[in-house]
């Protein structure tokens, strides 16, 4: 096999051949702006964008009203934390996260800190779950918002949300949930798990890249500032012209992972605990970094004893895998995940993450697993003693 396989699903996933045709169509003819409410091009775009609004509602057991478009999950995770805070008044609040959060999260956190705000960070448990105890006893009189991710788009860990959201619900604080790597991979019920605020993003489940969206729950929609001022778009809460053609495929997207996640998700384990078992037979010194039974079935995350994952990665240019989050790759420093669950810094350094996705075959698979070992191997024999 001499192509190059694509194994970081993470970092973003191909458009899927069915979304594409159905965007292509907006790109063209049906062209309107979805806010143009005075002649049928706006009709049609506007329809067109009603439709997607129901469909990823759909997949969340939301209502459509309570789908709100935004340029990506980064926009989404601002508009939802700074939104909360700003209405309760910066100074004097207090919000709860993980230390294992996207940057989208931490970084606003940080600048909310900055301008007054009360900032908690819990550590994880060395598997990467939340300590739900540590939770409970983190919140105080002041707290207005919890945000958890729902699965880490680096180890794959899922949280236990609905526990989470029980919590916030018994202590009456809204909680957002940055749902991006878990929506379209595994079922995410917003009822069922209490969850009062959840940032989507398109192009992690086979959709464009720029699209995006916010779950606003409808009760607490007056409890959200705006970010963007203009037009007062997507019911005040983000103004600007929608992009339909990726709305439209963020749609389509949708409605495909709600009919086949199931099969994916069992077909993408299989390949996962294939790939780990090949390596641990290969290689001695593998560790998996995170809960392996709390973890999404597309993700692998190991470290190779001995071995500097970036010089793994030179060496091996036909796998597309990744030695971090792809929000990190131009940015120096380690994983500021595996740090928060307690890693060794050698073992830090030698973690790569493998995320396999729709189109990963078996024959990918070992083909990956074949060349990881024989290069590891090599790296090995070649380092100084």
């Amino acid at each position: 096999m001499t192509k190059s396989i694509y194994l970081d699903y993470h970092a973003t996933t191909p458009v899927d051949p069915r979304v594409l045709t159905a965007m292509l169509p907006f790109f063209g003819p049906k062209f309107g702006n979805a806010a143009s409410g005075s002649h049928h091009f706006g009709w049609e775009a506007d329809g067109a964008v009603e439709v997607a609004r129901k469909r990823i509602a759909n997949l969340a057991n939301a209502s459509a009203p309570e789908i709100v478009f935004t340029s990506g999950a980064t926009e989404s995770d601002n508009l939802a934390i700074k939104g909360v805070v700003t209405a309760a008044g910066v100074r004097g609040t207090h919000i709860v996260t993980l230390a294992t959060e996207h940057k989208a999260v931490l970084d606003t956190a940080e600048r909310l800190a900055q301008d007054g705000c009360r900032v908690t960070i819990l550590q994880p448990r060395t598997d990467g779950l939340i300590d739900l105890d540590e939770l409970r006893n983190s919140i105080a009189p002041d707290t207005v918002l919890v945000s958890v991710m729902y699965a880490n788009n680096e180890i794959g860990v899922i949280q236990p949300v609905q526990q989470i959201g029980e919590i916030c619900r018994e202590k009456q604080l809204l909680f957002h949930c940055d749902a991006v790597q878990a929506f379209g991979k595994i079922p995410v019920d917003v009822e069922a798990c209490h969850i009062d605020l959840m940032s989507l993003s398109a192009h992690k489940l086979y959709g464009p890249k720029g699209v995006g969206a916010l779950y606003v729950r409808r009760r607490i929609a007056r409890r959200l500032v705006a970010q963007m001022d203009g037009g007062g778009h997507e019911g005040g809460l983000r103004s600007g012209t929608l992009n339909v053609p990726g709305i439209v495929g963020f749609g389509e997207a949708c409605a495909i992972a709600a009919v086949e996640m199931t099969a994916e998700c069992a077909r993408l384990r299989e390949l996962r605990d294939r790939l780990k078992q090949s390596l641990e037979d290969g290689l001695a010194g593998v560790h998996v970094n995170g809960s392996l039974e709390s973890r999404l079935s597309g993700n692998l995350n190991v470290s190779f004893e001995g071995v500097e994952g970036d010089a793994l990665l030179v060496a091996l240019p036909e796998l597309a895998v990744s030695a971090g989050s792809a929000c990190n790759s131009h940015a120096a420093g380690d994983s500021h995940v595996l740090k928060a669950i307690g890693l060794r810094p050698d073992l830090i350094q030698s973690a790569v993450r493998f995320g396999l996705g729709r189109f990963t075959t078996a024959e990918e698979i070992d083909h990956a697993a074949s060349r990881v070992i024989e290069v590891v191997r090599k790296l090995r024999a070649d380092a100084p003693l």
